[in-house]
């Protein structure tokens, strides 16, 4: 069938074809369906939605990804039936727990790429991963898959050193202070982060607030030479972009299973050229995982590391409550700050930073074992790492002036002395959002207490900022009901 484009600029991140209800029916295909889209000697395929008022029968409306695949120029275009994508008779097999050969695992991967697989089709995938696992050499399989799935960074220097947290805990702003550490003294950290998903912030959105992340791979590259490291969105340089294809979908049906935690961070460790990386697993109350998942993710890390040429350390942390006290892109700038510049700094922010920057000094030879630490301490008290945060922040076009609390405030007090019991990292990351997180960079939640610390009648445990009076109000009306914060 032969049908118009109508062009519409539409950006929806998969090949998709809406389709007038009409035609659709002469076609006998539907919603969710494949079709063969052809273009000149050029053939792709698109994922079928129906409509009927926002197209004339006769007519198509194309996603930028067919567009820009086909290189159309015509106004018009031939569909039909299209053939269902090799991979999908193997989707089956991990439902019935048969492992997948590396064969079928890289097929699957490369049709994710392509847009075959329908969010379906994907999501079924995601959900046989989950059932029944995966065995060590098929998540190897699926690592390598994955990687080989985009673009690969490639560097001239040996020592390229990362580090990763599995994330879930507020505050937990220790990259750009590690980083900044460990180049201060000649590791290459080319460090890639991502942007928020369930948290307040990512390290991604964190550091946009002041300089520029979304950077081409030139860019980066550009960084890393003048600085020796960069704070960058690993979004915005087509690094494994299968990995970013299937969290699309486990967001939406919410399920991570654990094969693919590991997939998806040593295949971006690999794409952007690291020997050395540092994992970091918070556990706990309130964290992703509990100690005995996180005891066996730190094995499952190295071993599959090992198979993988990577030199892999695991930290397991105390992740049952937030880290530092801003939590919210700028919030957490000044906090990252006051470390750099000894001024006061978070304690707990500054010690953890300290430990993971120690373990990496140690893994690069840049300090003997059980020094580490003390070596980095030495380097964040001498101005260095500070120093060398600021040619990052420079060399991505950014700048420390502009650091200002959002427009309107609220003070919470406690109405009686005690102790805080417990923190709730689930809910402060939700009223954190609900103050327009990460998107306006100056709300957030300042947290005056951590738990077991001492407060006194009167005493302000949280202030609440937002661009936004709405926005405050229904921060401070979530608090109310939900109370994330208990005294003992």
């Amino acid at each position: 069938m032969r049908l118009k484009v109508r062009k519409f600029q539409l950006k929806a991140g998969k090949p998709i074809a809406f389709v007038h209800q009409k035609d659709a029916e002469k076609l006998n295909i539907n919603v969710g369906e494949r079709i063969e889209i052809s273009y000149k000697d050029s053939m792709t395929i698109g994922i079928v939605d129906v409509v009927s008022g926002f197209i004339k029968s006769g007519e198509i409306a194309l996603s930028e990804q067919i567009t820009n695949k086909l290189k159309l120029k015509s106004k018009y275009v031939n569909i039909g039936l299209g053939e269902y994508p090799k991979s999908t008779k193997f989707l089956k097999k991990k439902l019935n727990c048969i492992p997948y050969k590396k064969s079928e695992i890289k097929k699957i991967i490369n049709e994710i790429v392509k847009g075959s697989l329908t969010e379906a089709e994907v999501a079924y995938f995601i959900s046989g991963i989950n059932y029944c696992g995966m065995n060590l050499e098929e998540t190897k399989y699926l690592t390598e898959a994955i990687f080989e799935s985009g673009k690969k960074i490639k560097w001239k220097q040996k020592n390229i050193a990362d580090k990763h947290s599995i994330g879930g805990v507020p505050g937990n702003r220790t990259t750009p202070i590690v980083v900044s550490i460990c180049s201060a003294v000649g590791i290459i950290m080319p460090k890639t982060s991502s942007r928020a998903i369930t948290s307040a912030a990512g390290t991604a959105d964190v550091i946009e607030s002041i300089a520029k992340v979304n950077l081409s791979i030139d860019e980066l590259k550009s960084v890393v030479k003048k600085t020796g490291a960069c704070l960058a969105w690993g979004g915005s340089l087509g690094l494994a972009p299968a990995d970013d294809k299937i969290i699309q979908t486990s967001k939406i049906i919410r399920i991570d299973p654990e094969p693919q935690l590991l997939a998806s961070i040593l295949a971006k460790k690999l794409s952007v050229g690291s020997k050395f990386v540092l994992i970091d697993i918070p556990h706990g109350s309130g964290a992703k995982v509990s100690l005995s998942k996180a005891r066996s993710l730190k094995d499952k890390f190295i071993k599959i590391g090992k198979k993988l040429g990577l030199k892999i350390r695991v930290l397991l942390t105390d992740g049952s409550q937030p880290i530092g006290n801003g939590i919210g892109p700028i919030l957490e700038v000044r906090d990252i700050l006051k470390v750099l510049r000894r001024e006061d700094s978070p304690k707990d922010l500054e010690n953890k930073s300290l430990k993971l920057a120690g373990e990496l000094l140690e893994m690069v030879g840049k300090a003997k074992n059980g020094k580490g630490r003390k070596k980095a301490l030495e380097i964040l008290n001498s101005g260095k790492a500070y120093k060398k945060f600021e040619e990052i922040i420079k060399a991505q076009s950014g700048s420390f002036k502009y650091l200002e609390f959002a427009k309107y405030k609220h003070e919470i007090k406690f109405k009686k002395s005690g102790k805080v019991k417990s923190i709730n990292n689930k809910d402060i990351n939700y009223l954190t959002r609900l103050t327009g997180c990460p998107l306006d960079k100056k709300a957030g939640i300042y947290l005056h207490k951590h738990k077991r610390d001492k407060i006194k009648k009167g005493e302000t445990i949280i202030t609440i900022y937002s661009e936004s009076k709405h926005k405050l109000n229904q921060a401070l009306n979530f608090y109310k009901i939900q109370k994330p914060i208990r005294l003992g």
